[in-house]
Order: C-alpha cells, then structure tokens, then sequence
C-alpha cells in the first residue's frame, strides 16, 4: 500500500517545552472570577452570577502576574479565564500589569451580550494576543441547549468575527459530550470557515456541574481522538484533557510509515466510520494544511498550573487539589516544590495501567479524570481503553519516545 503525502508522519509526532517544565511552566491559567452570566451543563466552575469578594484584587493579580514572569526566560503563557473575565471592569488594568512584566496575555471570555467589539478592542489594545472561544454545537439550537442560555451561539460567531478583525488570534474550544458526537465533522468544517489558530476538541471532564453528564465509553474515546487527528489534515487541531492523543499521535505517525491500515489495526469502531465519512463529505474548500500541528506534551502540575479566583494554586482547573495559595507563597515555590506538583511529573507514581503503559512519560492520562472519579490523581485514566503493549510495533514506539 502506498503512502501519500498527508499520510507522512510529521518530523515531529510530539512536541516538547524547550525547557525542563520541573523549573517553569508552559502554561498558568488564572480564574479570575468565576462570575458569568451563562448556566452551561459542563461548568467546572460552577459559576454564579455575582462575583466573590475574596477574589484576587487588581494589586494582587499584578503581583500575580510578577510571580508568574519570576519564572523567567522563555515566560510561560498567561491566561486569563472564569467564568467570564468581562465580569471584571479592572481586565484591561490586569492585562497592561501582565505585559508590563513581560508576559504574553491570553483572555478566555465566555459567549454573552459582554463580547462586544469594544470589549475585545479593550483587551487588544491592553494588549492581550489572543482569546478562546467555545463552539458546542453546529447549530444555535445545539450550542444554546448545552450552554443553558438563548443566543450565545450567535454572540460566539460574532465576537470570532470582530476579534480576528482586530488581529486577536482565536482558539475554538469544544466540549465533546454526548450532544454533539455526531456533529463534529460540523464543528471542525465551521472552525475551517471562520478561521482558527487552533481547534482543541475537550474531553469532558466531570466535575462541577460536568458531573451530571453522560460519559463517553474509553471505544468512542479512541474513535474521537482519530477523528481529531484525521482533522488536522485540514485545520490545527488538538485536545484539552485527552492527554492519549499523543498516544494516538505516535501509533498513527508509525502505521502510516509502515503503510498500515489504522483502522484495523486500532480496532476503531462505528462512530469513527461515521465521524470519517463525515469529515471526507466537507469541502474545506479543497485545502489540506502543509504540516500537523503536533501535540504539545504538558500534563496537569507538569507544564501547566492553575491559580483560582480565591488565589489557591491547583494542577489543573479540573484537578481543584489544592497545592498552596499565591497569597502565602510565590507561585515559583508551589509549582517546583509542593508535593501534589512533584509527584504529577514522575510518570512512575501511575498506577493501575497507566503505571504499566509504555506511552505513560509522554501521555499520563487525564490526572484531572482520574480524579474526579476516584479522587485520587494518579489513577488509571478512566477514558482510556488502550492495553499496555498491545500496540505491536514497540521498537518503533521506542523510537519515537526516546529517540
């Protein structure tokens, strides 16, 4: 079987933080309030309507900002999230105070009548690069219903518009649950049409109100992640808590080297036939992208680090573990030197088959998920159906691990 040109395996499967993420991370998130005016299903927020007085004060999200740029050289990402960072009327104080110390400024506003130009215009001119936005649904009825609130599929479509007018970069965020599986060959043509840095399919994490959700089977789990990978032939594509990616990345990269059929060879099953069919039948206007954009390999406290409104310090967003709080000790302290954190980077405190997994020092699991269904971070990854050693080509899954 012959090879073609968007079947090569890219010169890199997975990439990698140009530093020991031990020392710095890749990526500090920080909630800035977990005041929005949506109800969405999934919200690991929870988020109300009012904001909380304990939150971070302007002095101390500036001083918050220095921590991070204590880091130093290259700084991590900043991202400023919540609930809906538009519920603060000091944002563009924040933003100015995050790159007068040096940081490049990410803002992840929620889809409400707030996303208006001059609110993006405000956050651009503080200036802030880029901004998330969540896409659900492929219609108004699919993104509203899962969101809880009229009209917030056209505000999103909106306010993408009026930020990639204003220069901001736009990532697209889609929760993957069971009210949308069947239209994300939808969602990522629209994400094509619209124009996106990147598209970061989520797996559902549940916790927060996400603890009510049906979850999906680790079977459909693994026909999503090729579906993904299939994706970024055409679009940047990419997953939030769905750290097997990487796995998928690598098993992928080798089949199609050998000229392997991966759907045999994976076991993938009939929502994969369907998302596939789905995505040949969209045009994409006839364009395939040059490269793959290659996962990035962080994992929660192992690259990435999360500080709450309340200012407690967290792996992740969805691992609310508590490692320290920034009003008591530098961020530079907690992340390099509390426990939870050391423990997350050491690939050998896994357990179950995560621990046995040869892919587990450049996957891990969701240690979000394993969480929030066992409550303890280093179990087994719940959505993950894939047996240690199973994958039959481990001198080439050495290669590319350790090469």
């Amino acid at each position: 079987m012959s090879v073609t040109t968007a079947e090569r395996a890219p010169t890199r499967v997975v990439r990698t933080p140009r530093y020991d993420v031990t020392s710095r991370p890749f990526l500090v998130i920080w909630e800035c309030t977990r005041a929005c005016q949506l109800s969405c299903k999934h919200c690991r927020a929870e988020a109300q309507t009012d904001r909380n007085p304990g939150e971070l004060s302007t002095a101390e999200a500036a001083d918050l900002a220095r921590q991070v740029a204590a880091f130093g050289q290259p700084r991590p990402l900043f991202i400023i999230t919540g609930g809906d960072p538009f519920s603060r009327s000091d944002l563009g104080d924040i933003i100015r105070s995050a790159v007068d110390a040096g940081l490049p400024v990410a803002v992840s506003p929620s889809g409400t009548p707030s996303l208006t130009r001059e609110n993006l215009a405000m956050i651009a001119d503080a200036g802030a690069t880029a901004i998330s936005l969540s896409l659900d649904g492929a219609t108004a009825a699919e993104h509203d219903g899962f969101r809880r609130v009229d009209g917030v599929y056209d505000w999103t479509l909106r306010g993408w518009r009026i930020a990639r007018e204003l220069g901001l970069k736009v990532q697209v965020n889609t929760t993957v649950s069971r009210h949308n599986l069947h239209s994300l060959p939808r969602i990522a043509e629209l994400v094509a049409e619209y124009g996106a840095m990147t598209w970061s399919a989520f797996l559902l994490v549940p916790t927060g109100r996400g603890r009510d959700l049906d979850s999906l089977t680790p079977a459909e789990v693994e026909d999503v992640l090729n579906f993904v990978y299939d994706a970024g032939d055409y679009i940047a594509a990419k997953t939030t808590e769905g750290h097997h990616f990487r796995r998928v990345a690598i098993q992928r990269a080798i089949l199609a080297e050998k000229g392997i059929d991966h759907v045999q060879a994976l076991g993938l099953g009939p929502l994969y036939a369907e998302l596939r069919a789905g995505l040949a039948a969209r045009a994409f206007g006839g364009v395939r992208r040059h490269s793959r954009r290659p996962p990035m390999d962080v994992n929660a406290g192992r690259g990435f680090v999360f500080v709450s409104h309340l200012g407690t310090v967290h792996p992740s967003g969805f691992l609310p573990a508590d490692a320290g709080n920034v009003r008591d000790l530098p961020l530079t302290e907690i992340y390099r030197d509390a426990e939870l954190m050391r423990g997350l980077r050491d690939p050998d405190r896994l357990e179950g088959r995560c621990g046995q997994c040869e892919f587990r020092s450049v996957c891990g699991g969701s240690r979000s998920r394993a969480y929030a269904v066992t409550g303890d971070p280093f179990a087994a990854e719940p959505w993950c159906g894939y047996e240690p050693g199973s994958f039959p080509y481990q001198d080439e899954v050495a290669a590319r691990l350790h090469g």
